[in-house]
């Protein structure tokens, strides 16, 4: 019996990969009680071996294997009255639907925001009550409800507001709309410290007396919550008896799905449940925005969380992220099919405006932190400019973090020397707690956000101390997790073996994201037949082995190491590890292998050129 990886750091490496291509040792993700655990699963219900290892792989135990292949919203749902203020929260939402108060919604720009406030809307239109929504600026107004804000709405008329993926931290403009005789409800899912600002209800599984242990939930998640709470405050009141009836809620779940891929929330619990039954509401195109931003997005074949994270999420953000705040909301509220097309279409022109921006920003940011790696070798990369636009930072944070192995911020610096920025991390790195410290310890001005995300305002003469900080502050934690730092092996397959029937059985155990990892499998020695740059920066090859031909594409690939290396190794064998997944073309699914690495089978130094 192998070794149990996961016990033993010095772990065997798969195919004998030390380093591949991109740096990185390639283990096998199962340790030998996984391995035991994958021949129970198989002897126990006839799976095949290859679904058996990756639940295995995950940490599914036999018994636990036939009910998480099928995760639904009605089992994994738990009382939403364990979650603190769940239950205040629900009767002023329930009194102000009855009573026909006016009711305002105040939400993040971003999908979680987005897609939180949809649910919202579309729920509060069943009883007839039009909420207006209100979307901040990004570059004018920030992060979360400011002063001005809570003054508009109730110069509008606003009695009762909900605020949606914020709310959490935002003090003084809650004591703002107290004053002006209004009633906050905060649903949000964002890390807090003890103090809280007063609102009459504070639904936050991430707040520090919360004990439900709901905090993987995306906003939209603890949104959905909501609703489910408020209409059981609605039921015992006796509000159904009409002929109305009670609104469907597991016909939100698109939305529900949407918002939590996008905010890349880890999918374990009733976060697979979901995604899993929101991609089938998404599959019937029953939203009239989804379905136009699907089109515009030429997403085909069923939808999977791949099209959720980097199809449509990144088209709704755009507009948040440079200068239209409120489109993504509204997208996802209309009820006219060519007002969803005008909108669809523009949020799709804003995102190709944005992957401008972002690869401009993205070479000054590379080469600072280029420079800081191998000056340095900083836990943490922090880079900063003058001209960037703030909308995009958070995007470059996450190519960062992808490229460099470790969390890395991208701050952009305004005119008077104060940067706006973003942060991304890594598994064991707590950015959201570090980010509150730095806050705490009078280093940036202020700032927020949850373990793998955060954002933060600081002034530039702050930068410094703002390193040297995250360096004392997550210095271990990020060198104990690239100590980890290997590739996940779930097995080899053949080119030949690699079967749309097989990717149909990988998928019956997704969704995969976060906290639920794609499976990873290795082609041992197959040649390169065939390799172009295509896109913005891609790279698309062809890969053979054993007679058998298997379509494969390098994401962001083209200027880097394992890009450079497809298209200068053409017949030459080498080790390929990916995922795989179904490419349709004309209706017809076609495996497609997505590129991760690549290692050469003699274990000497990857040489390539162009």
């Amino acid at each position: 019996m192998q070794q149990g990886f996961r016990e033993d750091p010095a772990r065997r490496a798969v195919l004998g990969v030390e380093r591949s291509v991109s740096g990185r040792a390639w283990r096998e993700r199962l340790d030998a009680r996984g391995s035991l655990w994958a021949e129970a699963i198989v002897q126990r219900y006839g799976m095949p071996d290859v679904i058996a290892r990756v639940l295995a792989g995950r940490g599914i135990d036999p018994d636990g294997a036939e009910r998480f292949l099928e995760p639904r919203v009605r089992d994994l749902m738990p009382d939403p009255s364990r979650l603190v203020d769940m239950d205040a929260a629900a009767d002023r939402l329930a009194s102000a639907i009855q009573n026909r108060e006016r009711i305002a919604i105040f939400a993040d720009y971003d999908v979680d925001g987005a897609t939180s406030s949809a649910l919202m809307v579309r729920f509060l239109r069943h009883f007839g009550i039009d909420a207006p929504v209100y979307i901040p600026d990004r570059l004018t107004e920030g992060y979360g409800p400011n002063v001005e804000a809570m003054r508009a709405l109730r110069k509008g008329g606003a009695e009762v507001v909900i605020t949606l993926d914020c709310g959490t931290t935002s003090m003084e403009p809650l004591v703002e709309a107290r004053a002006l005789g209004m009633d906050v409800v905060v649903l949000d899912h964002h890390q807090t410290g003890e103090a809280l600002p007063p609102a009459h209800a504070l639904v936050n599984p991430n707040r520090q007396d919360d004990l439900s242990g709901e905090g993987h939930l995306a906003a939209v998640g603890v949104t959905f919550l909501t609703l489910v709470a408020v209409n059981r405050a609605l039921r015992q009141r006796g509000a159904y008896r009409g002929p109305s009836g009670e609104p469907d809620l597991l016909a939100l779940l698109d939305l529900v799905a949407l918002g939590t891929v996008a905010d890349v929330v880890p999918l374990v619990g009733l976060n697979r449940a979901y995604v899993r039954q929101g991609l089938a509401v998404l599959g019937r195109r029953q939203n009239i925005g989804l379905a136009a931003l699907s089109a515009v997005a030429r997403l085909s074949g069923p939808p999977s969380p791949y099209h959720l994270g980097f199809l449509l999420g990144p088209r709704i953000n755009a507009g948040g992220r440079i200068g239209a705040p409120g489109l993504g909301a509204r997208l996802l509220t209309a009820t006219d099919p060519g007002e969803a097309e005008r909108i669809a279409a523009e949020l799709d022109r804003l995102n190709a405006e944005r992957q401008a921006m972002e690869a401009e920003i993205l070479e000054a940011a590379d080469v600072q932190a280029a420079l800081a790696v191998e000056r340095d070798d900083p836990a943490v990369v922090v880079a900063a400019g003058e001209d960037w636009h703030m909308g995009v930072v958070g995007v470059v944070a996450s190519r960062l973090k992808e490229k460099y192995r470790r969390p890395a911020f991208a701050i952009a610096i305004d005119e008077a020397g104060i940067g706006t920025g973003s942060g991304r991390s890594v598994g064991g790195a707590d950015l959201g707690r570090a980010v509150r410290g730095a806050v705490e310890a009078g280093i940036a001005i202020k700032g927020g956000g949850h373990t793998m995300a955060a954002g933060l305002t600081i002034a530039r003469d702050r930068l410094e101390d703002f390193r040297a900080f995250l360096e004392s502050e997550l210095g271990a934690a990020v060198q104990e997790a690239r100590s980890r730092d290997g590739l996940s092996i779930d097995g080899p397959l053949t080119a030949g073996g690699a079967t749309a029937d097989l990717v149909k059985m990988i998928e019956e155990a997704g969704p995969y994201g976060s906290g639920h990892p794609q499976p990873i499998f290795v082609l041992p020695s197959h040649a390169v037949s065939y390799a172009e740059p295509v896109g913005n920066g891609h790279v698309r090859c062809t890969l053979t082995g054993s007679g058998a031909k298997l379509k494969a594409i390098a994401f962001r690939s083209a200027e880097e190491p394992l890009g450079q290396l497809l298209l200068a190794s053409r017949g030459r064998p080498l080790h390929f590890a990916g995922t795989l997944g179904l490419d349709y073309w004309q209706g017809q699914p076609r495996v497609q292998m997505r590129l991760i690495d690549a290692a050469d089978p003699a274990g000497g130094k990857l040489v390539y050129s162009r």
